[in-house]
């Protein structure tokens, strides 16, 4: 079973940049699907981005699209998510989560995901 730690989150500013990972221990990254979802204080847990484990395949939120960027590097077993132009609404705790997959280009449907990651926190001032 594959483990998942998420870095990289931080404080930034409206309009900065900032790029979370998602590496995994304990076993390949391949054959997995791998999705990025966040929770905001007092809401629930929204999707963000996901990748096929060949990353042929991307998906996104209408809110993230065009501002982040889902990637992976298999040989390094890490999922980076991209963010660019954030906003005070993209403040939320951001997740990683894997699915197995035997298809390189399957994206999951949310209540797929069987691992998941604690979580990185992303806050963004005004």
């Amino acid at each position: 079973q594959v483990q998942l730690v998420e870095s990289g989150g931080g404080l930034v500013q409206a309009g900065d940049s900032l790029r979370v990972s998602c590496s995994a221990s304990g076993r390949t990254f391949t054959g997995y699907a791998v999705g990025w979802f966040r929770r905001a204080p007092g809401k629930e847990r929204e999707f963000v981005a996901a990748i096929s484990w060949s990353a042929s395949i991307t998906y996104y939120a209408d809110s993230v699209k065009g501002r982040f960027t889902i990637s992976r590097d298999n040989a390094k077993n890490t999922v980076y998510l991209q963010m660019n132009s954030l906003r005070p609404e993209d403040t939320a705790v951001y997740y990683c989560a894997a699915s197995p997959t035997s298809s390189r280009h399957y994206i999951p449907f949310h209540n797929e995901y069987s691992v998941w990651g604690q979580g990185t926190q992303v806050t963004v001032s005004s």
